[in-house]
C-alpha cells in the first residue's frame, strides 16, 4: 500500500492543484483572536491593525525599524564558554543552544548595532524573546556591556530594547553575575554624560528588571507590556490576594510613576530621536513634518508677527496703548508713595499737647 501513498496521492494533489498552506502565514491576535496575514502584520510594524496589540518583534526587524533606511553596522561581541556548568535538565544545555540558534538565526539573545537615528549616531541593543525567552546569560551580558562601551567610545546615546524572562537558569551564578557587570557599564555611561534610554517591551521581568532595564535616564514602555520582577500569578499565590486590574502592565506602571511614558510603536522612532537630541543638546532633526520642526516654525512665526505691526493704524494703537499704560503706572507709583515719617514729640511736663515747645511768659 506504500505505492498508493507515495505515488498516487502526490499525483492526485498535483492534478487538483491543492497546496498546503504553512501555519505561520496567518497570525492570531492574542487579545481579540483576529487573524492577520503575516505580510500585513510586518508592514504595520508587528502591530495588529484592529486591536492595536503589540506583537513581539524579532531583533533584526527591530533594528531596521530604528535606524535610518534600515541600515546599521552590527557590533561583534566577545565569545563566551558555551556550557561552563555542564548543565542538563530534560535536555543538555548545549542542545538547547543549538536549537535556539537554528530557529532564530542568532548567536544569543542580545544583538548590538550602531547606526544613525535621523542623522544622529546611536548604539542600540535588542533582546530577542524568541531566543530562550531573552534570558540573561554570559553571552547576553557581554553583548550589553560591549554595546555600552561602544557608545562611550563613540560618545553617542545608548538605546536598549528590553524583553526577557530573567536570568538564564542553565548558567547559575554566572548569569547572576551579569547583573552587577551591566550595572557598572551603566555607570560608565553616566560618567561620560551620555544618555541611556530604555524601551521596555512585552515581557520584561526577573533579573533584567532588577538590573540594567531599570537604570536608564528615561524609561519608555510599549502599550500593554508586562513589566515586573515576579509574575502576577506568583504574586497572587504568595500574598493570597487578588491583584488590581492591569497590574504590572505599562499603563498601570505609568500611572504609579515607575516609568516615564507609554509610546505606541508607530511613534517610537520619532520619540527616541527627540529624546536623544534633547539629552545630547543636539539641534532638532531637520525633517519635514516633525513635531519639533513644526513647533519651532510656529513659535518663530508668532515672534515675528508680534515684533512687526501689521499696519500703520495698528502700530499707532499699540503706541497709544503703551503711553496710557506708562501714565497709569506712574500715577499708581505716585499715589502709593510712602510718606516721610514724622518725628515723635518729646514727652514730659514741659511738652505741649501738640508737641511744640511752649513760649516763655
Amino acid at each position: 500500500m506504500n505505492w498508493i501513498k507515495n505515488v498516487v496521492r502526490p499525483k492526485i494533489k498535483g492534478f487538483l492543484g491543492t497546496r498546503d498552506v504553512p501555519d505561520n502565514k496567518w497570525i492570531k491576535c492574542p487579545d481579540t483572536g483576529q487573524m492577520v496575514f503575516h505580510s500585513d502584520l510586518e508592514a504595520n510594524q508587528f502591530v495588529i491593525p484592529g486591536s492595536g496589540y503589540h506583537m513581539r518583534v524579532p531583533s533584526k526587524e527591530r533594528l531596521k525599524q530604528l535606524f535610518d533606511d534600515g541600515q546599521y553596522e552590527t557590533i561583534k561581541t566577545p565569545e563566551v564558554a558555551l556550557d561552563p556548568l555542564k548543565f542538563r535538565d530534560e535536555k543538555r544545555y548545549t542542545d538547547r543552544l543549538k536549537d535556539a540558534r537554528s530557529k532564530t538565526g542568532l548567536d544569543d539573545a542580545v544583538a548590538v548595532a550602531k547606526g544613525t537615528l535621523k542623522d544622529l549616531t546611536v548604539v542600540a541593543a535588542v533582546q530577542d524573546f524568541s531566543f530562550m525567552g531573552g534570558s540573561l546569560g554570559m553571552a547576553a551580558g557581554e553583548a550589553i556591556v560591549t554595546g555600552m562601551m561602544s557608545a562611550v567610545e563613540a560618545k553617542c546615546p545608548f538605546i536598549l530594547f528590553a524583553a526577557a524572562g530573567g536570568a538564564r537558569m542553565q548558567e547559575g551564578i554566572l548569569s547572576l553575575m551579569q547583573m552587577p557587570r551591566t550595572t557598572v557599564a551603566v555607570q560608565r555611561l553616566r560618567e561620560a554624560n551620555l544618555p541611556y534610554i530604555v524601551v521596555l517591551t512585552n515581557p520584561t521581568t526577573g533579573g533584567v528588571t532588577a538590573s540594567y532595564a531599570m537604570l536608564g535616564d528615561i524609561h519608555i514602555a510599549e502599550p500593554g507590556a508586562l513589566i515586573g520582577f515576579a509574575g502576577p500569578r506568583v504574586i497572587e499565590q504568595t500574598i493570597r490576594e487578588k491583584l488590581p486590574e492591569g497590574f504590572q502592565r505599562s499603563e498601570f506602571l505609568l500611572e504609579h510613576g515607575m516609568i516615564d511614558m507609554v509610546v505606541h510603536r508607530h511613534e517610537l522612532r520619532d520619540t527616541l530621536s527627540q529624546l536623544a537630541r534633547i539629552l545630547t543638546k543636539s539641534p532638532a532633526a531637520a525633517s519635514a513634518g516633525s513635531k519639533l520642526t513644526l513647533l519651532s516654525d510656529a513659535i518663530e512665526e508668532e515672534t515675528v508677527k508680534s515684533e512687526q505691526p501689521a499696519s500703520k493704524e495698528e502700530g499707532e494703537e499699540k503706541d497709544l496703548l503703551a503711553a496710557e499704560m506708562t501714565d497709569a503706572r506712574e500715577a499708581d507709583v505716585t499715589s502709593t508713595r510712602i510718606p516721610k515719617p514724622v518725628k515723635a514729640a518729646k514727652t514730659g511736663p514741659s511738652a505741649s499737647p501738640t508737641g511744640a515747645r511752649p513760649e516763655p511768659a
